[in-house]
């Protein structure tokens, strides 16, 4: 199989003609599994470090331009003292961009993170009064952080000395908690913004998928496995032309976004974590595979046959047809090449839409296939966003690039099971996991992610 694409569309990107709903026929709907929480095992040991879910959309409120955003340490159980949940020291947290398509960044941001204790030998408190800002001397326990952008012309400071919104211990302890969030937000150099601390757990879903996909008849759907937990958030807003190749996102509107963890060893510092798309180490790779996925650099996928066979061959339509008689798709599945490791481009394979490759770049080179969340920044905000995404019409949506009330879920197993070939829901599946959307509304203005919880998860 030649996954590699020699020819560059060099199309015209005004988007009233190749980038309108109309041109999306074979991935519209017509009307009528956990992203990557604990997804390997040797990252399921180290929280801290496992990345749980990567977003990229256009900015809602402000348009000109784009947030990224990466999720850490799954199921922080709010009341979860004395030892509340926090970065890890010893190592670099990174968002890394792909604009010319050749599966390697060319812009990392990334943060270090540092502690600041006070407790010593005194107490066991996280904070030993009100806490009112970031600075409040009864607020004992704080992380500190450093911010660097990297390009192959060099390293620049953008933060030296930040300081992370701290976990939410609770209202007598952070009786104004959002106070405490907005205090935390940084102003970057060129107009942007960067969050670091903790949010409230934004992705949605039913996990009881993985009892033999929810039940065996669809029976275990409808609960929230994620709702009253929280999350460590690392977060920007950054003018688009700031991360479009070349530093014009005009001609060249698609990023290639994706998210590691560096962590310190007597060998240096080795990658533990990654995660571009949501689901993929998750549910496309089998667990003998997701170690070495979370080690792997993008421009190492195409090169292995392991990978690229659970794309063009992947586990879960055979699922559905031996759980649910859903008939598996024919293979191979050259819809799924595109979703997952091309991008979606007319050139690319059988979705006729130019939509988020890489390929769409007019400074672009030659495509290499690799697993990675792709954006259009082209592409306006949606004024009533969709949570089926580009499945529905709504091209802001997954899997054009990812916004927080996108229904990944369900817009994975209609993927999976071959709505972009038919541009049709498959009817068996089309009522997904029955959680549509997440129990705390998004904010309007940046992070968006909401504020965390503090008050125990327990479903009971």
């Amino acid at each position: 199989m030649e996954l590699r694409t020699n020819r560059r569309a060099l199309i015209g990107l005004g988007l009233a003609g190749a980038l309108t709903a109309s041109s999306f026929a074979l991935l519209r709907a017509e009307p009528g599994t956990a992203s990557s929480h604990r997804e390997a095992p040797m990252i399921a040991g180290d929280p801290r470090n496992d990345n749980t879910d990567v977003y990229a959309f256009v900015s809602p409120d402000k348009a000109d331009t784009v947030t990224l955003m990466a999720n850490f340490i799954p199921f922080e159980e709010p009341n979860g003292g004395p030892n509340f949940y926090r970065f890890d020291t010893g190592s670099r947290y990174n968002i890394k961009i792909d604009g010319d398509g050749d599966a390697r960044p060319d812009i990392v941001y990334q943060w270090t993170f540092r502690n600041e204790d006070r407790r010593g030998n005194d107490t066991f408190l996280y904070d030993n009064g009100p806490v009112t800002s970031l600075g409040d001397e009864n607020l004992l326990f704080r992380q500190r952080y450093t911010l660097k952008r990297i390009t192959p012309r060099g390293t620049r400071t953008l933060v030296a000395n930040g300081v992370a919104a701290p976990s939410d211990t609770g209202p007598a302890s952070m009786p104004d908690y959002a106070a405490l969030r907005a205090q935390s937000i940084k102003d970057l150099p060129g107009g942007g913004k960067t969050f670091a601390g903790q949010s409230d757990e934004a992705f949605f879903a039913d996990l009881r998928v993985f009892d033999l996909l929810y039940g065996g008849d669809l029976s275990e759907v409808g609960q929230d496995t994620f709702k009253g937990y929280n999350v460590h958030t690392l977060a920007l807003q950054v003018p688009k032309n700031e991360v479009a190749l070349r530093g014009d996102s005009t001609r060249n509107p698609v990023i290639g976004v994706w998210s590691t963890v560096d962590k310190w060893s007597p060998r240096g510092y080795v990658q533990v974590s990654r995660l571009g798309q949501p689901l993929v180490n998750e549910v496309v790779l089998p667990a003998g595979l997701k170690d070495t996925f979370n080690a792997l650099n993008p421009a190492k996928d195409a090169g292995l046959p392991e990978v690229v066979k659970r794309v063009t061959d992947p586990e879960l339509p055979r699922l559905f047809e031996a759980v649910y008689g859903v008939k598996a798709p024919k293979t191979p599945r050259q819809d799924l090449v595109e979703i997952f490791l091309t991008g979606i481009a007319k050139a690319n394979g059988p979705i006729k839409a130019d939509l988020n490759s890489q390929s769409l770049n007019k400074d672009a080179g030659r495509l290499r296939p690799s697993e990675m969340l792709r954006l259009n920044m082209a592409i306006a905000p949606a004024q009533n966003p969709n949570r089926l995404g580009v499945l529905a019409g709504d091209l802001q949506g997954f899997p054009n690039g990812r916004r927080l009330g996108d229904d990944v879920i369900d817009i994975a197993v209609q993927a999976m099971a071959g709505a972009a070939q038919t541009g049709r829901l498959v009817d068996a599946l089309a009522d997904g996991d029955k959680v549509n959307g997440n129990d705390k509304p998004f904010g309007a203005r940046f992070p968006y992610i909401p504020l965390p919880g503090n008050t125990s998860a327990d479903k009971s």
